[in-house]
């Protein structure tokens, strides 16, 4: 909105030369980190005042860890204050023309909208387990799986009318179109390797990493700031790889896909990076609010929509580990657990509880000491996705 706005005023005074400073994508980026913060520190006491008003308080599940009893009644569903800064930071800084920022937005929004009516039942009708999974998944799916759709035509073509060609061409053609080498699957650490997927390969797995990410993040969203600051390290680390793509110049010389308006989505990956540290001002030890559903599945939908569009499916796993290892856990116990009931008579746990970090809690570490062990190797798995950029 401040581009156009600037652009606009350059037209009418052509002697305001200072206004080209915000066609520079790297400025706009910084402005939305530092929007989204101030928006998040300065609106944070109030929102979490109206929570609290509500009595929209964190439901604590009859099976879950004792130590956790204290926090019952902890104002949640602030991930509404995470999604605000996001969107007010994102729409003014972003070039409202790049349709990869819009679809972003929407999918996170709709993310947000599915964990905020899960939220909802939770506190308002008392129900500590929220949506039922199938209606949760069903929703998930249908957005995840319209994102992927759109992607994959988009990534493809520059424009959204040759997205829409495309998209008849690949109908007419009894649904076979060759797809650029940009739409396969990059593998880290080659040049120029790319596995080709084909539209339905690809909108499954596109689909996957969308509808995975959000659900892996959620589970992850389990102790005082655990999720939130993997979330800033991840999402600043795509950013980084969404200026290479959209760059001919960076892409090139580092043999990264081109992809055309790419670039802009580190207008949002900056955005995100602000607001959550703007939340994790409130939600470290000891919280004094939660992101819930409505935050947890949108910032990880969002993660996951970036990645797809930047092509880096594998980095993403990479860097989020901790992500990926805290859904593996819960997997494999389940899994395991009606295994053994069904052959033994009697259900048997890998964890002592899962998610992982509940594991070590029972284990007898500190949740601060999970937590910022969690960032530690965050950092570590986000630096060695980084380090694709260059060894390859």
């Amino acid at each position: 909105m401040l581009l156009s706005l600037a652009q606009w005023l350059q037209t009418l005074s052509p002697e305001f030369g200072g206004f080209r400073v915000f066609q520079y994508l790297t400025f706009r980026a910084v402005m939305a980190a530092m929007t989204a913060l101030l928006i998040g520190l300065a609106a944070g006491p109030a929102v979490i005042r109206r929570l609290t008003e509500l009595k929209i308080g964190q439901p604590i599940r009859g099976y879950g860890m004792e130590s956790h009893l204290s926090k019952s009644g902890t104002p949640t569903m602030g991930g509404v204050l995470i999604l605000l800064s996001i969107a007010i930071s994102t729409l003014l800084w972003f070039d409202l023309s790049n349709r990869f920022v819009w679809i972003v937005l929407l999918v996170t929004l709709g993310f947000g909208a599915i964990g905020w009516v899960d939220d909802w039942r939770k506190v308002v009708n008392k129900d500590p387990e929220g949506m039922r999974s199938r209606e949760k998944y069903f929703w998930q799916s249908v957005i995840g799986l319209v994102a992927a759709l759109y992607l994959v035509f988009s990534i493809s073509e520059n424009s959204n009318l040759r997205v829409l060609e495309l998209f008849f061409d690949w109908v007419r053609s009894g649904f076979d179109v060759s797809l650029p080498p940009k739409a396969g699957l990059q593998l880290p650490f080659f040049k120029e390797t790319s596995y080709p997927l084909g539209v339905f390969g690809f909108v499954f797995l596109s689909y996957l990493v969308i509808v995975g990410a959000s659900n892996a993040v959620n589970l992850t969203d389990g102790l005082d700031g655990l999720a939130i600051m993997p979330v800033v390290m991840v999402g600043s680390a795509l950013g980084v790889f969404a200026y290479v793509t959209g760059s001919a110049v960076y892409s090139k010389y580092l043999f990264f896909p081109h992809i055309p308006g790419s670039g802009e989505l580190l207008i949002f990956c900056s955005a995100m990076a602000g607001a959550g540290l703007a939340f994790l001002w409130f939600n470290t030890y000891p919280a004094q609010v939660f992101m819930g559903d409505v935050g947890a599945l949108a910032l990880g939908a969002a993660l996951g929509t970036i990645a797809v569009i930047v092509r880096q499916e594998i980095v993403l796993a990479i860097m989020g580990g901790i992500f990926v290892v805290e859904a593996v856990s819960v997997m494999a116990q389940v899994m395991y657990f009606k295994y053994t009931k069904k052959r033994f008579g009697e259900g048997r746990r890998i964890l002592k509880m899962a998610p992982l970090h509940h594991h070590f809690e029972k284990s007898g570490w500190k949740e601060t000491q999970i937590v910022v062990r969690f960032w530690i190797i965050t950092m570590l798995l986000c630096l060695l996705g980084l380090s694709t950029l260059k060894l390859r």
